[in-house]
């Protein structure tokens, strides 16, 4: 018979004797698979987000009826125990009480983060709970005291160096010894997944078409700067040093992605493009045709990874008179910079990051430069969202204060996305309310400001839709005051030497620039795979909010990212540097468990509502 919880005074407990209690209850009731129990120990409104510790999958469930279901089918295979607490519990506020944890199952060790408060009866329950797969039992990464020795100190029948070691590897792998991943896409995404995979031990690759790690961010416009700062910006295993600036340049960047993918030894094929891909159901695998410097090779993996970014293909606009226009056009991935444009007129579509920096770089160089702003565009200062919106978890003072970067990524991990805004509301009203004289500024020389559509701010944004935003580095000062110059309208079509708009406004031009966005990632897909493929898998990105470029149903994580999805062996990864860094560890959990052979029963596969 299932069992209810007494009672519980909260006044004169202490945040770690409440949570305690908590964790005591809930491990007896999963002990025991009491699933009714277990579900009672959370509020009526509450989150569970599991990130593959109990699902084998990226997935919140959210309320009694979802919580117990998961659990019917999850509970009995994965058998946790060992809950605990890693420090001592906090009180957050308004009867709420919270924790980081630790607890085991079946098949690896895990940690998470958990919220309590109490009922309508009194009695503590949870709100929002967070578990993750940190390891595999039995397939632990050899780091700490584990690490390899490195030295023979004895006889060795292997009387190979280590340099020679690794170049063997490097000859026999793709030829004698098939990946059993592909990773397509070396940028931060593709080269954090491999250092991960390296260091499983699954056999991989990461293939990228440019000469050298790190010229995904070499090649882009010479002023490119990152606009997350860095303690936000680390990858795995190896920090950045303390003398790194806040804000690294594009060049600094590239440099570090190359030196970080000898240092990690990630298998990296540079100069290789991937031609096509097909799925063998029967063999269960994949057949990879990829051209590599000039040779082609057929590749075998059973496990293919597109980490091409957040983002699809370039979203070009097909209007009228592009085939007449005299002077030249390129989409804002393209652009070079400003240093052949002396002297020209450059109109640049579009009001978001790229078409802010690309037109602070031209008029910070002396050219003429048109933003055409086709809709309103969210704006923080960077030092506003530094200090209020990211200061608590990534920060110079949020390490001073003990807050490492595992702890901000769980802590942040913790907020289901379902009530992600109702924490970012009262950020953005602060900012609001500190900048509000930027903002008048800015309306003022006709600039078409948002928050989003519930006001919630740049992180809602960036989830629901990875658009429509920018994070001033400078560019909204100077369109404020008028040096680069900005046109309301949409772009109608274009004659031999200008942009005109829909309300007949003629825009002089030598340049145009579409700074215009990207596709859906399963575009790539569509090239590789052909259209069904992308098509079964559906749109990558977005939570299902039904609020602007994110329609719904409600997903309740970000569709496809880091996780199975409907074809069979295909993977998504990607983002920026954070989710780089922390979402491979889930995404290399994964594919290692199917490596050994380990059974991953998948929960809650991600239906298919929208293909682009």
């Amino acid at each position: 018979m299932t069992q209810t919880l007494e009672p519980v005074v909260t006044t004169g407990r202490t945040p770690q004797q409440r949570i305690d209690a908590w964790l005591e209850e809930f491990e007896t009731a999963l002990a025991t698979l009491d699933i009714g129990r277990a579900t009672n120990a959370f509020l009526t409104d509450s989150y569970w987000r599991d990130l593959t510790a109990f699902t084998w999958n990226i997935k919140t469930v959210e309320g009694h009826e979802q919580i117990s279901d998961m659990l019917t089918a999850r509970l009995a295979d994965t058998r946790p125990s060992g809950f605990g607490t890693t420090e001592p519990a906090t009180d957050d506020g308004d009867d709420v009480a919270s924790a980081f944890i630790s607890f085991e199952t079946a098949v690896g060790r895990c940690e998470g983060h958990v919220r309590i408060r109490p009922d309508d009866n009194g009695v503590d329950k949870a709100w929002t709970l967070l578990t993750t797969m940190q390891e595999l039992k039995g397939f632990e990464e050899k780091r700490g005291a584990t690490r390899p020795l490195g030295a023979v100190h004895g006889s060795d029948p292997d009387t190979r160096s280590w340099a020679e070691k690794k170049a063997d590897e490097e000859r026999d792998l793709g030829r004698g010894t098939q990946p059993y991943v592909l990773v397509i896409g070396g940028g931060q995404g593709g080269i954090a997944l491999g250092a991960r995979l390296r260091q499983l031990g699954v056999p991989s690759i990461v293939v990228d078409r440019h000469d050298r790690p790190g010229d995904q961010w070499r090649k882009r416009y010479k002023s490119l700067c990152l606009h997350d700062p860095v303690w936000y910006d680390h990858l795995p295993y190896l920090p950045f040093p303390d003398n790194w600036p806040v804000f690294a340049p594009k060049d600094k960047i590239g440099d570090w992605l190359e030196f970080y993918t000898k240092v990690m030894e990630v298998p990296y094929w540079s100069r290789t493009t991937c031609l096509s891909a097909a799925y063998d159901e029967t063999a269960g695998r994949w057949t990879v045709e990829i051209d590599r410097d000039g040779e082609r090779m057929t590749l075998y993996p059973t496990q293919l990874v597109l980490a091409t970014g957040m983002s699809g293909k370039p979203n070009i606009p097909t209007v009228p008179g592009q085939d007449v226009f005299a002077g030249e056009q390129h989409h804002s991935s393209q652009h070079p910079g400003p240093d052949d444009y002396a002297g020209k007129k450059v109109v640049v579509i579009g009001s978001n990051n790229s078409a802010h920096d690309i037109c602070k770089a031209l008029v910070d160089n002396g050219i003429d430069t048109t933003m055409v702003q086709r809709s309103s565009t969210h704006i923080v200062r960077s030092d506003s969202f530094r200090e209020i919106a990211l200061g608590g978890l990534y920060s110079e003072e949020a390490v001073q204060s003990g807050m490492t970067t595992k702890k901000a990524d769980l802590t942040l991990a913790s907020l289901p996305y379902r009530i992600m805004h109702e924490f970012q509301i009262p950020i953005y009203d602060q900012i609001r309310e500190k900048d509000k004289d930027f903002y008048d500024r800015l309306e003022k020389a006709g600039f078409k400001l948002d928050f989003g559509d519930d006001d919630s701010g740049l992180f809602m944004k960036y989830l629901r839709r990875g658009s429509g935003y920018y994070i001033d580095v400078g560019a909204s000062e100077l369109i404020a005051n008028g040096t680069i110059k900005l046109v309301q309208g949409q772009l109608d079509h274009l004659t031999e030497n200008t942009v005109v708009l829909a309300d007949g406004t003629e825009l002089e031009a030598d340049v145009v620039v579409y700074a215009t966005g990207f596709g859906s990632m399963n575009g790539w897909a569509a090239d590789l795979m052909g259209q069904e493929v992308a098509d079964r898998v559906g749109k990558v990105w977005g939570l299902g909010s039904d609020t602007t470029k994110d329609p719904g149903p409600w997903e309740g994580e970000l569709r496809n990212m880091w996780k199975p999805t409907q074809q069979p062996g295909l993977w998504f990864h990607g983002g920026n540097l954070h989710q780089s860094r922390h979402y491979s560890l889930y995404l290399a959990l994964q594919l290692k468990a199917r490596y050994e052979g380990l059974d991953t029963p998948v929960y809650g596969l991600g239906e298919v509502h929208h293909l682009s």
